[in-house]
């Protein structure tokens, strides 16, 4: 579900359990405006939750010799994982 989705769910259990004065028998409106609700925001917190680990860290270790017998240095390059670019266009 996505967030136009969840968003739109939101809404449709808002106005059913807010504006929605209609009875039919063996339904409680109200009551399915708050679960849809509810599902609407489940929806909303998944997504965002899937979209903020879209974001990844590369990290680079590389090992150099330092001045000194026996001793080596060790560096942390971390960077944001980019996808490649693309192709050069050839006309």
């Amino acid at each position: 579900m996505g967030i136009g989705a969840s968003i739109f769910l939101l809404a449709l259990g808002a106005i059913l359990a807010f504006a929605v004065e209609a009875d039919i028998s063996g339904l409680d409106i109200g009551v399915i405006g708050w679960i849809l609700m509810l599902a609407g925001l489940a929806g909303l917190v998944i997504t965002l939750a899937f979209w903020s680990n879209r974001r990844r860290t590369v990290v680079t270790r590389t090992q150099q010799p330092v001045a000194g017998a026996g001793y080596t240095e060790v560096r942390e390059v971390r960077r944001d994982d980019v996808p490649p670019p693309p192709p050069p266009a050839y006309s």
